[in-house]
């Protein structure tokens, strides 16, 4: 097959991929560019104390008319939380030369807090390139892929090539906390943006060489604990019930759920449930004071051979076990439930298309496995969509002085470019 080029050049079939590639390899310091702009703007929703990412994605869709795109749209999900009282999600799009379905590639622009600050070399907005990565909030968490997926259609735009497949790029608001700002919200759409027949990447998530394509994800359940007992002089203990203590006791007494859901699934990374106390909201202000109050967190990931039901049911039983014997009250709230949608057919077509882009810029057979849960794919998969959780990442998200490896962005970008052009094999 041949196609016109830029200025009505010929360009032969063979040689697409090639110049694509090349013309990927040119926009190291655009790419860099432009992640240092988009870490500048923290995107924090506002259960994470922040205002929404309005100002980052108006920044975003400047660059992205700068640029040449010019099929932008935007769908901004209500929220009067923020000052916008919008959560906007920017959908762009470049018309394929088959017929059927679109290549998405979807990214979020929401980040996490940078927590705390003197675990930070340098201001954690402020990004900066040291030793070939790019260092600041969000930068590999999921700026790296977002950008690689700009510059992989940006190269097809600029080499005068029509994609094989139409290209997706949907940039959405509110993953790292519910995704109902997000991805939930344009899937509830009257009018549908994904078809059946879509090959649909999310790359928030991945291993340092992107051997695995997550087709799989765990339950999703987080609980909030309040023990509540009577406050008063530390030096009196026994005119209290101390909150603080029977809350330690219950999250001692929850480890044991990791036996009691035991089962092992070798598909999954890890291959067991898990059961981790994470978050811990401030009592008292003094150190004299026994606390009326305590309030704690749950993360748990949990294997599909278990109903959540069962498991809530176990954790308020052992509740019930600490309220008794401390002379408190718990209450317990589930912040998020998510039961596990069904996986990604392992042979689906975007599985296949894929694990060969992979094999063809990386050298690597990327196999197919499942996580812990907690990506935007899961709402897909809710409805029926065929969704691959890919990306090859250096593993610093959430973390102090998070980064990007560069080569991984270009790299990606150019398995992103290789979806694009309708290829599914390594020779091709």
């Amino acid at each position: 097959m041949m196609r016109r080029g830029t200025k009505g050049q010929i360009v032969v079939d063979g040689d697409l991929f090639e110049r694509i590639s090349k013309r990927i390899d040119s926009y190291e310091s655009d790419m860099v560019a432009l992640q240092i702009g988009l870490t500048a703007i923290p995107a924090l929703a506002p259960e994470n104390g922040g205002d929404g990412e309005y100002k980052k994605a108006r920044y975003l869709v400047e660059r992205l008319t700068q640029m040449g795109f010019d099929n932008i749209r935007r769908f901004e999900a209500p929220d009067e939380r923020v000052a916008f009282a919008c959560r906007p999600n920017i959908i762009v799009t470049i018309p394929g030369e088959k017929r059927g379905g679109t290549v998405w590639i979807i990214t979020h622009v929401d980040v996490v807090p940078p927590g705390e600050p003197t675990l930070w070399d340098h201001d954690p907005y402020e990004g900066y390139v040291k030793g070939g990565r790019i260092y600041g909030r969000g930068t590999e968490d999921n700026q790296q892929d977002l950008v690689a997926s700009i510059f992989a259609a940006k190269a097809f735009l600029d080499e005068g090539i029509t994609p094989g497949f139409s290209v997706g790029l949907a940039f959405v608001a509110d993953e790292e906390t519910s995704s109902k700002k997000g991805l939930v919200y344009l899937l509830g759409m009257e009018k549908k943006l994904f078809k059946k027949d879509d090959l649909i990447l999310v790359p928030d998530f991945g291993d340092e060489e992107g051997s695995m394509i997550e087709v799989a994800e765990k339950s999703l359940l987080w609980l909030r604990f309040k023990t509540v007992g009577v406050q008063c002089h530390a030096s009196e203990p026994s005119l209290g019930r101390n909150a603080f203590t029977a809350a330690s006791h219950l999250v001692t007494k929850l480890g044991d759920l990791y036996h009691i859901f035991g089962k092992i699934d070798p598909l999954y990374r890890p291959p067991t449930s898990t059961f981790e106390p994470t978050r811990k909201d401030a009592n008292v202000p003094n150190i004299n004071t026994i606390p009326g109050d305590d309030i704690f967190y749950l993360d748990c990931r949990i294997l599909p051979d278990y109903d959540l039901v069962e498991v809530m049911s176990r954790v308020r039983s052992m509740a019930d076990e600490v309220e008794q014997e401390f002379d408190v009250s718990i209450d317990i709230v589930p912040v998020q439930a998510v039961e596990a949608p069904p996986p990604t057919d392992r042979d689906s077509p975007v599985v296949k298309a894929l694990a060969g882009a992979v094999r063809k810029i990386y050298g690597v057979d990327a196999t197919p496995g499942g996580i812990g849960g907690g990506t935007v794919a899961a709402p897909l998969r809710e409805k029926g969509y065929q969704v691959a959780v890919w990306s090859r990442l250096g593993g610093v998200a959430h973390q102090p002085n998070e980064n990007c490896i560069i080569s991984n962005m270009i790299g990606n970008a150019k398995v992103f470019a290789h979806l694009f052009l309708g290829r599914t094999g390594e020779n091709t």
